[in-house]
């Protein structure tokens, strides 16, 4: 199934991950111990996303120009030196800290945007959505598995042992990596305007693409509605209207995941490439389950507390599953849709409207949450959601799912 370079490839990205998912849960914790202060959590939290924000489109640039398997490498050891170097020179102070958080956002950058634009080129294109299933579900498992590892080893040996097991995973991640055959014709950046001009190509074909354009628009409102329901919304109705332990909290959690580890699984299993015309019969699958959600958390439903944990877990796992059938078809096509030459810009713009829609959708939603109830807002999403789903299944279903590589719209 599939082959040596993609299994290269998610093993790499597995081993950096599980570290990454280690550093991330004792970093937060080493400085609440150590401040005993949100605010300083949150400077923590920007220092990883503003260099994002800012250096996303010449990241894109850079991986369309230079030779990505060299990059992936490279970066990587060179996060690894980092870390090491830190512990070695025992400089675990939090200004100390706050500078590593900032290089290691930056360098990250770089890598993402080189990555995101050499993984489709490992596989056959029809093989594609089995590998994103796949991919997927490996981040799962570290999605699971990370923050349970990360607190046992903050509590056995501290940040700095969290910060060497991510050292190591990132030395472990380029071994497997420079053992991947990919070929890339570099074309090294001149000047400035060299990088503007790039950039311009690509917003020229998003513009000249209008099945791309209208995709990645549909992504984005989607992103818009439902990620700040997910991150702020639920954890509220679930903890301070509801009541739900600590445990049950964090089973909800773990309900969803294991339905995307389901969903991704189909994919995987059964369904490959077919999966990508089933994306609005799953996205209205999945609009019904939020829907449901939403009407859980009304007043006009009454249980016990204990009836209402088993009802949300009972839709958290079909809910997880839809959400797979919907996010692997969405990005197995923008794969498709872009060619490589353009995949690392195109991909960057993307990432970075997604960034700052997210936050834009996250401080709507915190300031509407002094005015409107919990179901409220969930039910504004969902209408929100279901609406826009008609309007493009009615205007564009035929050049979203018909949309093949190679033929201009």
């Amino acid at each position: 199934m599939l082959n040596r370079n993609f299994w290269l490839y998610t093993l790499g990205r597995f081993i950096s991950q599980i570290g990454w998912a280690v550093q991330d849960v004792a970093l937060p914790l080493y400085v609440l111990d150590q401040t005993k202060s949100g605010a300083m959590m949150s400077v923590f939290v920007m220092a990883e996303l503003v260099p994002r924000l800012i250096l996303n489109p010449i990241a894109g640039v850079v991986g369309d120009r230079y030779n990505r398997k060299a990059l992936m490498v490279w970066l990587d050891i060179a996060r690894g030196i980092l870390l090491f170097s830190i512990i070695w020179l025992n400089l675990l102070d939090l200004k100390s800290l706050l500078i590593v958080q900032i290089l290691m956002s930056i360098l990250g950058t770089f890598f993402s945007a080189g990555i995101s634009a050499m993984y489709p080129d490992l596989v056959e294109k029809e093989e594609l959505a089995k590998a994103n299933s796949i991919i997927q579900s490996a981040g799962i498992v570290t999605r699971i598995a990370g923050p349970i590892m990360g607190g046992v080893l903050y509590a056995f040996g501290g940040i700095r042992l969290a910060i060497l097991i991510n050292a190591i995973s990132f030395f472990g991640s380029g071994l497997f990596e420079m053992l991947i055959h990919y070929e890339w014709e570099s074309r090294k950046i001149g000047n400035v305007g060299e990088v503007w001009e790039d950039l311009k190509e690509g917003l020229s074909f998003l513009k000249a693409r209008k099945s791309i354009s209208l995709l990645l628009i549909y992504a984005l409102i989607l992103n818009f509605l439902f990620n700040p329901i997910g991150a702020v919304v639920l954890p509220y109705l679930y903890r301070v209207q509801f009541g739900f332990s600590s445990t049950q909290f964090g089973s909800l959690e773990t309900a969803f995941m294991v339905g995307m580890l389901l969903g991704n699984m189909l994919i995987m299993g059964k369904l490959g490439s077919r999966a990508e015309n089933l994306l609005f019969k799953c996205l209205f699958g999945e609009l019904i389950l939020a829907g449901i959600m939403t009407l859980l958390a009304s007043p006009y439903v009454r249980m016990e507390t204990w009836q209402l944990y088993l009802s949300f877990v009972a839709v958290q796992v079909p809910f997880g599953i839809t959400n797979a059938l919907v996010n692997v078809p969405i990005m197995t096509k923008l794969q498709k849709m872009v060619p490589s030459e353009l995949r690392g810009r195109v991909f960057s713009v993307f990432e970075l409207l997604a960034m700052g829609t997210t936050p834009l959708g996250m401080g709507i939603v915190g300031v509407a949450m002094k005015y409107l109830e919990a179901y409220q807002l969930m039910a504004v999403a969902t209408i929100g959601g279901v609406i826009i789903t008609v309007y493009y299944m009615l205007n564009y279903a035929t050049i979203i799912i018909g949309e093949r590589e190679g033929e201009p719209f």
